[in-house]
């Protein structure tokens, strides 16, 4: 299966909205997603619009997809940047400056391909790139019942932390944290 993986653009915003209401009806996002579709669907176009010129920007977050050759798109991620000393996305303050890998979609059919540790890899390049902050360690989350998240994570070099926060849609299960450090 033939991709490219690039940065996501302004006027992608109906691209993006339409895949991430399809990662929402995927049978696991209850344990990778932190919003239900009916919630993503329920935004007007503006946030959609407002999401993809921040991505396109790539200042404090940057999000790529997974082309392929006839333009449909396969798979995407987000790449959050959390300064040093600034309360972060799980309410957590950084030592370090990092990023924070998030909503990591790829469409069935292009599991197991490879597809996903591509992103991982534009994820990382993009984050080590970064020279204001400059980036220490990139970090995600995955559902302690997400083993194949968890084993994929693990291909690309994120170990577990021994960091975890309650998961969203149970608070009596965890999202465990996983890191990669600046080599």
């Amino acid at each position: 299966m033939k991709h490219v993986i690039r940065a996501v653009r302004h006027e992608d915003w109906t691209k993006i909205k339409a895949l991430r209401l399809d990662a929402l009806r995927d049978p696991v996002a209850h344990l990778a997603f932190h919003e239900t579709h009916e919630q993503a669907a329920a935004q007007p176009d503006g946030f959609w619009q407002d999401r993809a010129a921040g991505a396109a920007e790539g200042k404090t977050v940057r999000q790529f997809v997974a082309e392929a050759a006839d333009g449909r798109w396969l798979g995407t991620l987000s790449v959050l940047v959390e300064q040093r000393g600034v309360e972060s996305f799980f309410a957590d303050v950084p030592e370090a400056s990092q990023t924070h890998i998030v909503g990591v979609f790829v469409r069935p059919e292009a599991r197991g391909t490879g597809l996903a540790e591509d992103l991982l890899q534009a994820a990382l390049e993009w984050s080590w790139s970064l020279t204001e902050p400059q980036i220490e360690r990139v970090r995600l989350f995955v559902h302690e019942d997400n083993a194949r998240a968890e084993a994929m994570y693990g291909k690309v070099g994120f170990k577990r932390t021994g960091h975890a926060v309650p998961a969203a849609a149970d608070p009596t299960r965890s999202d465990n944290e996983l890191a990669l450090l600046r080599s």
